[in-house]
């Protein structure tokens, strides 16, 4: 059988997490570390693991969601500090990304 190719979920701008945010609790309850791969997503169900790739830089990343928002219309996905470090969009802030079903 051919490989499947995978499903992109969504396109758009993903940002990241203010750090001064760290130790808070998310929407889910859970706290949030901005060492952890985690995210936030206006509908996807807590816990729910996707893959984003910044189209900027082709990095990937899995991150578990675990908060609401993006709280901004134009964006479609918040990630915690160490998301955005592995996709190498920490320093600009906002970056095009994917979100796909791992």
């Amino acid at each position: 059988l051919p490989p499947v190719a995978p499903m992109v979920l969504e396109q758009g701008q993903a940002s990241w997490y203010s750090n001064r945010l760290h130790g808070r609790p998310t929407a889910s309850g859970e706290r949030y570390d901005k060492n952890g791969l985690t995210a936030a997503h206006k509908t996807l169900p807590f816990g729910t693991e996707v893959l984003v790739r910044s189209l900027q830089t082709g990095r990937e990343v899995l991150v578990r969601i675990i908060d609401r928002g993006p709280h901004l219309k134009d964006r479609i996905i918040d990630l915690s500090h160490a998301a955005a470090e592995a996709l190498g969009m920490r320093r600009q802030g906002v970056a095009e990304v994917q979100i796909i079903e791992p």
